[in-house]
């Protein structure tokens, strides 16, 4: 196969479809990762099964196996391939989350103290902002000036439109930011070069916080606020439906992912039952 054509024909193909580009970036590094395993062979199905069994035997968690099979199987359909689609792994439906990846709300509040100690104002605000909205990382470009001054910002993303409202007492806070900052229109969270920031600028400045915030930084990165937002929110409303609006989820399935109880709390309801004699 003409392996340049092709992954060009894909890009197209996915930008027609209003994929975000980091989206983009993630299915043609995976495609392009399998062509590399094919080498000179022919696309049968005996071959989609081979690369799913070497997928298996490499140490990849389920989920991450069928995100990866997932992009195949969509590639293939582009190719006109479709019958050679494979199947996704069974999965059994977690009943609780690791206790070593949820960030807790001290633990956030630790993040936050050590950022201004350093008089980190823009990564402090940043991950105040995510963590008070629940937006993704891709979304904070839509965290502009004119967003902070009537307190809700419009987020265009995968083909729909949702309103985002900012809290008040946040508005007021990146108001004085923007003003110090002399950010008279556009995006609030900038580089010194004055483009917006990169998740990956985000993510490297966050795990910076660490080691003095005391926090394990399996916990710390930007998505992991928009989980605990979700949290948050499920504690003092109990409307899944609604946290599925304000995250931008069409499958409400999605958002209970979000919900689910860490180890210890799964044990103190399991304690509950006063089923040990």
């Amino acid at each position: 196969m003409s392996d340049r054509k092709q992954i060009n024909d894909f890009y197209n193909y996915l930008k027609l479809e209003e994929k975000e580009q980091s989206t983009i970036e993630k299915y043609l590094s995976e495609i392009q990762n399998f062509i590399l395993w094919l080498g000179e062979r022919s696309i049968t199905k005996n071959i989609i099964f081979e690369w799913k069994e070497y997928l298996c035997q490499s140490n990849y968690q389920a989920s991450t196996i069928n995100a990866k099979l997932s992009i195949l199987n969509k590639f293939l359909c582009f190719m006109g391939m479709s019958e050679y689609k494979v199947k996704y792994l069974k999965i059994q439906k977690k009943l609780f989350c690791s206790t070593e990846k949820e960030l807790k709300k001290e633990e956030y509040e630790r993040l936050l103290k050590i950022a201004n100690s350093e008089g980190k104002m823009r990564l402090s605000l940043l991950i105040e902002t995510i963590c008070a909205t629940g937006i993704r990382v891709s979304e904070v470009k839509y965290i502009t000036v004119k967003a902070i001054q009537i307190g809700r910002a419009d987020i265009s993303l995968k083909g729909k439109i949702r309103t985002i409202l900012l809290p008040n007492k946040l508005c007021k806070k990146l108001i004085r930011y923007a003003k110090k900052q002399n950010i008279i229109s556009g995006e609030i969270f900038l580089t010194r070069n004055k483009k917006g920031i990169s998740r990956r600028q985000i993510w490297a400045e966050m795990k910076a916080l660490c080691k003095k915030a005391n926090v394990a930084p399996s916990k710390v990165f930007p998505h992991n606020l928009r989980h605990l937002f979700a949290r948050t929110f499920y504690r003092v409303y109990k409307d899944v439906s609604k946290l599925a609006d304000v995250l931008g989820h069409s499958n409400i399935n999605t958002t209970r992912i979000y919900l689910i109880s860490t180890g210890i709390e799964h044990t103190e309801r399991m304690e509950k039952l006063g089923l040990i004699l």
